[in-house]
């Protein structure tokens, strides 16, 4: 009933990416989403650290996306030192915006991963599209109203998850 909120694979961030396994696992195509996934939703930009991390990305031959639910202007100051591929009002869990990300980043389904901090959009839509669905803890606490909403029950699915990962 809840896997298709489930995460294919479960990281604290993206600083702990299991890069050689997606590369195993023919993933070419690191989409992310930004707000507390990379970056806090409150920070304008990403830090060198961050910055740093996605040079690591690319030197390890992944294609890069930022694709979030959020605003042009938001999405496009916080990738001015990541340049990576940019969608705003990606829509998640919908994927229509996430497959034309796919097919602008020469990707397609068998060689693509989400990654974010949410169940019910991310997760969500990595599995509606298709693609492998990593689930980051989120960076911090502070979140727009709307997600603060989502986090109870987002915190039953996890459980559950977790649960049936160490019986199963």
């Amino acid at each position: 009933m809840f896997e298709c909120f489930f995460p294919d694979i479960y990281v604290k961030s993206i600083f702990e990416l299991p890069l050689e396994e997606l590369k195993k696992r023919g993933i070419k195509a690191l989409i992310f989403d930004i707000d507390n996934t990379v970056a806090p939703f409150d920070i304008a930009e990403p830090d060198d650290k961050t910055a740093e991390l996605f040079e690591e990305f690319r030197k390890n031959g992944f294609s890069l996306c930022l694709f979030s639910n959020n605003n042009e202007t938001r999405v496009n100051l916080f990738n001015r030192k990541l340049k990576a591929h940019a969608v705003w009002r990606a829509g998640k869990p919908g994927v229509k915006k996430l497959n034309d990300a796919m097919k602008a980043m020469g990707a397609n389904k068998n060689s693509t991963a989400i990654v974010g901090d949410q169940v019910f959009t991310d997760m969500y839509c990595g599995h509606r599209a298709g693609v492998l669905a990593i689930y980051t803890e989120p960076i911090c606490s502070r979140d727009q109203l709307i997600t603060k909403v989502k986090r109870g029950a987002e915190k039953i699915v996890l459980n559950i998850y977790k649960r049936r990962i160490k019986s199963g």
